[in-house]
């Protein structure tokens, strides 16, 4: 039926009418708050880049763990700054890394808390590649076991859920088997499924101190306009056993957030990433946006193509401004 049988209009007249009938709410539940934990004593320092975000010492870890489970916020998820890096990315499986022991602290300190680790040796390793190189190029399958060892010690440690970001063919795979052959076939899997060469991790790359030495990740990340191939990297992650894909970035990726949203059974996670986040910052500084309210629509957006999860930088902003703070 068309107007003026049909208003449409009718059901917006109010918020308290608009509110009942919205189709999608994000909600504290719905978010992932990234961390960067670095070496040291009472460390917290503002992140190069990007504005509200900060390196935190283990110990002061623990406290923003606390501060994050009080507001709700179900999940973290860690990235390390080690103190030494090397050609093999050590530090990225050691017993006692950085990621490994900020998990076990945060475990003990707030136990219910959900602590993701991403899976990666390219803050580890001294060309800042996300594998191991041979003759000047990445080396998939020589990559396999290392970022398999990563994953089963960050298990070990007591990581609730790891996520490899390292885009390297079968990784999936070789985790699910060496965690299963380790006693934590319990443990899940969130890939990084269809993570694209994207712009947008710019800053990411300054917090993290994981800028490349040489050459570009183009040969392992996906190239930008590539939708069908997208859906086939994350179906074979499906298949090598991951539990939840992801799809980073997500603002520009919203298609193919809803293609894994409509092709897959599993959870399906997004990477509000880091240039996303510090373009809304820089233009609300300037007095160009209205923070809240874009980061609300940013959010529902990603939600509404599909995301189960969102992983935000904005996760405690979006909880204060949620309770009215």
């Amino acid at each position: 039926m068309s107007f003026p049988a049909n208003r449409m209009r009718i059901l917006r007249r109010s918020e308290t009418l608009r509110r009942m009938v919205r189709e999608v709410n994000v909600t504290v539940d719905d978010l992932i708050y990234p961390l960067f934990v670095v070496p040291g004593l009472d460390v917290k320092l503002q992140a190069p880049s990007m504005p509200g975000v900060f390196h935190f010492s283990i110990d002061a870890l623990c406290t923003e763990a606390e501060e994050v489970a009080k507001l709700g916020i179900p999940a973290i998820l860690l990235f390390g700054l080690p103190a030494h890096k090397d050609e093999v990315g050590s530090e990225a499986y050691a017993h006692d890394g950085i990621i490994q022991r900020a998990v076990r602290a945060v475990k003990r300190a707030v136990p219910e808390l959900i602590v993701l680790t991403d899976v990666c040796l390219c803050e580890y390793t001294s060309g800042g590649h996300c594998g191991v190189l041979q003759g000047g190029e990445v080396a998939n399958d020589e990559s396999l076991e290392l970022i398999a060892r990563t994953a089963l010690s960050h298990a070990e440690a007591g990581a609730d859920i790891v996520a490899p970001s390292d885009m390297m063919d079968g990784r999936v795979l070789a985790i699910r088997e060496t965690l299963d052959e380790n006693g934590f076939e319990n443990t899940p899997i969130m890939s990084y499924a269809a993570k694209f060469a994207s712009a947008f991790y710019g800053p990411f790359r300054a917090a993290a101190d994981c800028a490349l030495q040489f050459g570009d990740r183009a040969s392992y990340q996906m190239d930008p306009p590539n939708r069908r191939e997208a859906v086939k990297e994350m179906a074979l992650d499906v298949e090598e056993g991951a539990d939840i894909i992801m799809v980073k970035p997500a603002l520009s990726y919203l298609d193919i957030i809803s293609d894994a949203r409509m092709s897959f059974d599993v959870p399906v996670a997004a990477y509000n990433v880091s240039g996303e986040y510090c373009m809304v910052k820089a233009a609300a500084e300037k007095g160009y946006v209205d923070e809240r309210r874009i980061v609300n629509e940013i959010l529902t957006s990603i939600k509404r193509a599909g995301a189960d999860m969102i992983i935000t930088y904005s996760a405690k902003d979006f909880t204060y401004w949620q309770a009215g703070v």
